[in-house]
């Protein structure tokens, strides 16, 4: 007797770790955005420490790097949902 061959998966069936791989590009979002506001701020306390400025570049390069950061996620996210819609 021969095995008949499996149909392969429909796209709305899920294995246990498509749902982690679905949401995999979305979690990395806030990665990115905490990402660049440390970045910057670590570049704004070094500027303080160079210059004797503190707090000025600090909150500089907070505000930098959270709207840097928040444009990134924006656009990183409105991307992936036109993907998500095609599919």
């Amino acid at each position: 007797m021969a095995a008949e061959p499996k149909e392969p998966r429909r796209k709305d069936e899920s294995s246990p770790g498509q749902a982690y791989r679905d949401a995999g590009p979305f979690l990395t979002l806030g990665i990115q955005l905490a990402a660049a506001v440390v970045f910057f701020f670590l570049i704004g306390w070094w500027l303080d420490t160079r210059m004797e400025t503190s707090p000025a570049f600090k909150l500089i390069g907070l505000f930098v790097g959270f709207v840097g950061g928040m444009i990134k996620f924006l656009r990183s996210a409105a991307e992936l949902s036109k993907k998500e819609k095609t599919l």
